[in-house]
């Protein structure tokens, strides 16, 4: 299966940086929408105080300093106090709002007003439906140009005059040019451009940054998978970062590990199995051309024909663990769990290796005191496991040496140690022991005809049960395997756990 890798797509570090840049543009410019509506509003609320408030208080002073007089048809002649201290008070309150302040009669003619307005004079008329509105709701404000007076919008408050706290008499109008807010507006605007532009910019080279240092593991990973698919797994990531990216190092890391190990597994394999079928099949070959051809006597083919028997067997062994490694690795294999003794399962064992044992002399230590335990597990895997543990034990044992059995049986669990005598595994070679396809170097020498699978089967099997198995071994003097398997079933899901 080829990768194959489209150059034409848009680089992710792009995507990630023009989504990051729309986003930051449209989150200040949502931002900027927000600030203008809440500084109008609040430029409003504040002019319309600052407006309610002034004309109030004229229309306060209006109402204490005004003369009213009533004809006995019931006519109010309303006459304003027009001294100079009104008319600079108004004048310096229509500055002060930059505005206009004047006062109408309920027929809308101005009849007091300041002098800061071109377009407010004493002959101006107020519309009297505004005039009547103000009667009405007692109080007025609005941006309006008062019926054309303006040219220009303008905030417009207006309040009742009163006469004796009941009767109203005139209106008083204050006026401030909305122009400001415009000009407010503009200079909010600007500050608040200058500020998002830096802060666009700055923003812009962080996304950047982080884009690039987020992007480029995972460029790091598309190039080492490329290389993967060319079988190069040497290849490792920076695992520098401490999230979910540097996690990602973390597992991408241990998937090549696990690669570079199952690939030099693999050629192991491909070595090994090579070698240990080339081997017998060339023994085989010899032999059996040898008698074909006359080369070997007929009173010696016998002999021969005893070795090409043993070969074959040889082959068959090989080709059975290969069978079972490779139903366990696939998962195809499950366990028969039935109760059965372990003790006999051993002495049978034992009966196979007899002729072996008394040829070298060995000692049986530890069957004296033994009596029937039962355990729970598969029968013919716990059979093989034994039988490997004996076979490497009668092996490796030293000619007028012991082998030692003991078997604990527990609450939970059942110890089975099987220890011999003999020269041992040196200490750097016991984590090595359980891999498949490993012979100590004194294994390649004192068994030729061993397949560095059977301690390999025997973890496997073990774990299958959910059990553990240890080596100890002093050199020259002992080496002593010891597994245990619990008294309850395992999952058989998790015992495919034994996969190395």
């Amino acid at each position: 299966m080829k990768l194959r890798i489209n150059y034409n797509k848009r680089p992710l570090f792009r995507k990630y940086l023009n989504i990051s840049v729309i986003v930051t543009v449209l989150s200040f410019i949502v931002l900027g929408l927000v600030l203008m509506f809440t500084v109008v509003q609040y430029f409003n609320v504040t002019k319309k105080s600052e407006l309610d408030e002034s004309a109030s208080s004229v229309a306060s002073f209006i109402s204490e300093n005004v003369r009213v007089s009533i004809s006995p048809d019931g006519q109010i002649t309303v006459s304003y106090d027009k001294s100079k201290y009104l008319e600079q008070s108004l004048e310096l309150l229509a500055e002060e709002i930059d505005g206009d302040v004047f006062i109408t009669d309920l027929s809308g003619e101005v009849v007091l007003c300041a002098q800061n307005s071109e377009y407010i004079t004493n002959s101006t008329y107020i519309s009297q439906d505004i005039i009547n509105e103000i009667e009405h709701s007692r109080y007025y404000f609005s941006q309006t140009t008062l019926d054309d007076i303006y040219e220009d919008t303008m905030y417009v408050s207006a309040v009742p005059v009163y006469y004796s706290g009941s009767t109203i008499i005139g209106v008083v109008f204050v006026t401030s040019a909305t122009s400001q807010i415009n000009t407010f507006t503009e200079i909010m605007l600007r500050i608040f451009a200058i500020s998002a532009i830096a802060a666009l910019f700055i923003s812009i080279l962080a996304i950047a940054l982080f884009s690039y240092n987020m992007v480029k593991p995972l460029q790091q990973m598309a190039d080492a998978a490329r290389k993967f698919g060319k079988g190069d797994f040497s290849i490792r990531v920076s695992e520098s970062a401490n999230d979910e990216i540097g996690d990602l190092a973390v597992a991408f890391n241990n998937m090549a590990e696990s690669l570079e190990s199952a690939e030099n597994v693999r050629k192991s394999f491909v070595a090994n199995v090579s070698h240990e079928l080339k081997t017998p099949m060339t023994t085989i070959a010899g032999f059996i051309d040898g008698i074909l051809d006359g080369t070997i006597p007929p009173e010696n083919q016998n002999h021969y024909l005893s070795i090409v028997s043993d070969e074959v067997r040889r082959l068959s062994r090989l080709v059975q663990s290969m069978l079972d490694l490779s139903r366990i690795d696939s998962g195809e294999l499950r366990l028969n769990y039935q109760q059965f003794d372990i003790m006999s399962t051993l002495l049978t064992i034992l009966l196979t290796f007899e002729q072996e044992i008394e040829k070298r002399q060995i000692e049986i230590h530890g069957l004296d005191s033994m009596k029937p335990i039962m355990v729970y597990g598969d029968p013919d895997l716990i059979h093989q496991a034994i039988y490997n543990l004996v076979e490497n034990a009668v092996k490796f044992t030293d000619r007028g040496g012991y082998i030692e059995f003991i078997v604990e049986d527990w609450a939970e669990r059942t110890t089975f140690s099987i220890k011999n005598s003999g020269k041992g595994v040196d200490q750097k070679e016991l984590s090595l022991i359980f891999e498949r396809f490993y012979k100590t170097d004194k294994s390649r020498a004192e068994d030729k005809k061993g397949l560095g699978l059977g301690l390999y089967l025997v973890k496997t099997i073990v774990l299958l049960h959910g059990g553990e198995i240890t080596v100890e071994s002093e050199p020259s003097q002992y080496c002593q395997f010891t597994f245990f398997i619990p008294k309850r079933q395992v999952n058989n899901s998790k015992k495919q756990k034994s996969k190395e």
